[in-house]
């Protein structure tokens, strides 16, 4: 399991409860989406033809109460690439017991400079393929 993203819980992250925010779970998750996006597909190039990633769909399992103080690691995996779209597993882990503190699947298009999702092959669907673990 790879992880490109570790986050320091803060008190900004927190609730009233001292309890990581809902919310702020999706900026954990985007910004390890975006970590492995970066490490794999050049970003500045698609952008350039007019390319770019859109989440359409979200869902999340919180599983733990994460408080302030806590180390976590955020993992993205490839679970499925269909026609125009693309599903990813995340993972929120408190680091020192590799316990699953919250999970989702997120499922994105690519879009080109009509806003409309694109077919997913060619040079495209090999780019997306390198989201995929070794």
């Amino acid at each position: 399991m790879e992880y490109l993203t570790e986050i320091k819980v803060r008190g900004y992250h927190a609730d009233f409860y001292g309890h990581v925010n809902n919310a702020r779970y999706l900026e954990f998750f985007e910004e390890d989406r975006w970590a492995h996006l970066e490490s794999k597909i050049d970003l500045r190039k698609w952008a350039a033809q007019g390319i770019i990633f859109l989440v359409v769909n979200i869902n999340v399992n919180y599983r733990l109460a994460v408080s302030v103080g806590e180390t976590l690691l955020v993992t993205t995996d490839l679970e499925k690439i269909g026609n125009r779209s693309v599903v990813l597993q995340q993972k929120i882990l408190l680091k020192n017991s590799k316990k699953v503190a919250a999970d989702a699947v997120i499922t994105f298009v690519i879009t080109d400079k009509s806003g409309r999702a694109v077919s997913m092959e060619g040079e495209m669907l090999q780019e997306i393929e390198k989201l995929r673990q070794a």
